[in-house]
């Protein structure tokens, strides 16, 4: 959990990843859930509300909290570098599902770092960890410190009146929130506040995108093959390709999954650091908390470690495939038998040896901050304590020449270097600051170029090594830096501090992932979705071209409308036709217009005769693509029906009703017609279909 209490431009204090509840909201006289709160609680009206972000996503505009009565409110309060905050999303997501119209979810970004103030920026990232619920901007802190918040992340409950109702800071909270909102559900219900209404939202990863690659975050290289392994981290994949482009491999069938198996049926879920290692390639799958193996012989995807499901250990060691791991996030060599992983969520390095199936800490206090010194071992006494000695600060990047190990502390901006040869391994900050006061250096970022501690990098996700020098992807200065291992030094290679995605001049966007081969820097350009391809003599860059790499098939799925309107219509005389022909209106209320950044979904069946209905009929789902109030469906017929002959049918629709202006607050309302049909010569050629 990052902690902060801070000015308007930079928190004073920083993560801590502590997993507990505390009350946080000193101005609003609530407790926080330190325990299931007994009925009433305390609560009060907040003053401003959601007032002062400076952009919204997932929505059209901004909302108000008075546009939610009759919600229960839960406004998620993090920053998109920070691990913690990733894994609340999963917590949220079960919320959502659990309490679909009684529950709204707001995500509240407020930066650490001077690029997730950015709009762009941060909308890159709620599309990449697939967040629906809007999301307000709150750049310049005016939500945090109306609700007076401390860290990353913290949530904070609002009843179906617009009350505060209390807090609960850090991660690991999913069941006491569900008892709260679960409390709230049946206190409103009873007392007639409840709005069971569905509201619709626009999330971001729901729009097209048609390209081979989205969002990869690592790269990793076989020069003795000409091999590159791209994790195709959006996708939920590994693409295998040639140093041209062209395909090899598909790893994974790009649905979110846990799936051992052929490499067709295989299931990633966010994976990022790859490494090749004894002719098998293993793989950081993040958000499945696991780490796959690659058999290229046998094609075949299985787990080496991890049970699936996240866990804080931070100390001890046992057996790979009983031991729950923590968002590992990249891989390197230690020996013939060992790996070396960056655990980016208790902010520490891992050994797992795949000859005796083990696995347990190898560096890390546990602790997120950057203090240099010795790897101590765990305590044997107190086998499960973590080590101390150094600490990190959410690590995600590593690389190595076999004599020492460097580090990407993503959130120390800074890059570590490990003698793990020597008789007492000792860990080294040599770019970016370090050994600060109590949390400090995690705010001690930026962009200069310099020797040692006077070098300044912003949340560095890679790091790749040739040649006595150290590459490393500077990723929010959207940068490519050289660490010269002599002297220290710190330049720029490639990038500009605004970042885009042109060659000429070379520029990247959030580039997560590096790899060398030759003269060459293949860089995983993030944001771009794209590989670039840098000279590590001139800096010179060009985009490297996939060749038959398609996206996976979307998964489609058949629309649902819950809550619908049924209206009866009067039985319809029909001419005989090889289709019929629905013409749709949807009256809008006043003070409403109807949602224009999404399609309408449509629906029809034929419950009583289904083989009525020709195959191409949307019995699983179409749509009216751009919205509008009045639209025609032709439904065709497996048959010209027959004078005399009678079908009912039932027609579902939804329209998205947004308030007029810039409100963001959008309701879904869904109808059922039921439509009884006789076929008759000289009857109508459409039906008339018109929304309450």
């Amino acid at each position: 959990m990052l902690s902060a209490r801070r000015p308007l431009a930079r928190p004073l204090l920083a993560c801590r990843s502590l997993i507990g509840l505390a009350a946080l909201l000193l101005t609003l006289p609530s407790p926080a859930f330190v325990s299931e709160p007994s009925s009433p609680m305390p609560s009060q009206q907040i003053p401003g509300g959601l007032e002062g972000g400076v952009d919204w996503i997932n929505t059209s505009g901004p909302i108000h909290l008075e546009d939610l009565r009759g919600k229960i409110v839960l406004l998620d309060f993090w920053t998109y570098c920070c691990i913690n905050c990733h894994h609340v999303l999963p917590d949220l997501e079960f919320l959502e599902n659990k309490y679909p119209n009684e529950l709204v979810v707001i995500g509240v970004h407020t930066a650490k770092f001077d690029a997730e103030r950015d709009t762009e920026n941060i909308r890159q990232k709620v599309a990449e960890y697939r967040i629906k619920h809007p999301v307000v901007n709150d750049a310049n802190q005016v939500i945090w410190n109306r609700f007076n918040v401390q860290s990353w992340p913290t949530l904070v409950v609002i009843n179906a009146r617009g009350e505060y109702v209390g807090s609960a800071p850090g991660e690991g909270n999913r069941a006491i929130l569900d008892r709260v909102i679960g409390r709230l559900v049946e206190e409103h219900k009873a007392a007639g506040e409840l709005n069971l209404q569905p509201l619709r939202f626009f999330p971001e990863s729901e729009k097209p995108h048609n390209g081979p690659l989205l969002y990869p975050g690592k790269i990793s290289a076989d020069p003795a093959s000409g091999r590159l392994f791209i994790t195709d981290t959006g996708h939920n994949r590994l693409v295998v390709t040639d140093l041209e482009g062209n395909r090899l491999e598909i790893i994974g069938d790009g649905q979110p999954g846990l799936k051992d198996g052929p490499f067709d049926q295989a299931q990633f879920n966010r994976p990022q650091g790859t490494l090749l290692h004894g002719g098998k390639l293993y793989v950081a799958d993040v958000e499945n908390h696991a780490i796959r193996e690659v058999d290229f012989e046998a094609r075949l995807v299985r787990t080496v470690a991890g049970t699936g499901e996240q866990s804080d250990r931070r100390g001890g060691q046992g057996v790979a495939l009983e031991t729950g791991l923590n968002s590992p996030w990249d891989l390197a060599p230690y020996d013939d038998n060992t790996l070396i992983i960056a655990m980016a969520g208790p902010h520490q390095l891992w050994r797992l040896d795949l000859a005796q199936g083990t696995i347990g800490v190898w560096a890390g206090t546990g602790r997120e901050d950057i203090n240099d010194g010795p790897i101590l071992p765990p305590d044997n006494r107190n086998p499960n304590k973590p080590p101390g000695g150094a600490s990190f600060a959410q690590p995600s990047g590593l690389a190595t020449d076999g004599q020492r190990l460097w580090v990407a502390d993503s959130e120390g901006s800074c890059i570590r270097e490990i003698t793990f040869r020597d008789p007492k391994p000792t860990v080294t900050t040599i770019a970016g600051t370090h050994d600060l006061p109590l949390g400090q250096s995690l705010f001690a970022f930026g962009d200069v170029d310099g020797v040692g501690n006077r070098a300044r990098l912003q949340h560095c996700l890679g790091v790749a090594y040739a040649d006595q020098t150290l590459y490393v992807a500077d990723s929010y200065n959207n940068k490519i830096k050289t660490i010269d291992l002599a002297s220290r030094a710190v330049r720029t290679l490639a990038g500009t501090r605004g970042g885009g995605s042109t060659d000429d001049p070379p520029q990247f966007d959030e580039p997560g992932g590096l790899t060398v081969i030759g003269d060459d820097l293949y860089v995983a350009d993030t944001n771009n979705h794209a590989i670039r391809i840098v000279n590590r003599k001139t800096g010179a860059t060009r985009t490297l071209s996939l060749n038959d790499v398609a996206p996976p098939v979307r998964k489609k799925t058949k629309p649902r409308f819950p809550r619908a309107e049924a209206i009866t219509v009067a039985e319809q005389s029909l001419a005989p036709s090889r289709s019929v022909r629905l013409a749709v209106t949807i009256q809008v209320p006043d003070g409403f217009t109807l949602g224009t950044e999404a399609p309408m979904p449509y629906l029809v069946e034929a419950p009583t005769a289904p083989d009525a209905l020709a195959p191409e009929a949307p019995t699983q789902g179409g749509q009216v693509e751009p919205p509008a109030s009045r639209f025609v469906v032709d439904i065709p017929l497996a048959k010209i029906p027959a004078a005399g002959d009678r079908l009912s049918l039932k027609f579902y629709a939804s329209a998205f009703e947004c308030k007029k202006g810039s409100s963001g607050f959008c309701r879904i309302r869904n109808f059922v017609w039921t439509i009884p049909i006789q076929f008759a010569p000289g009857g109508a050629n459409e039906i008339s279909l018109t929304s309450p």
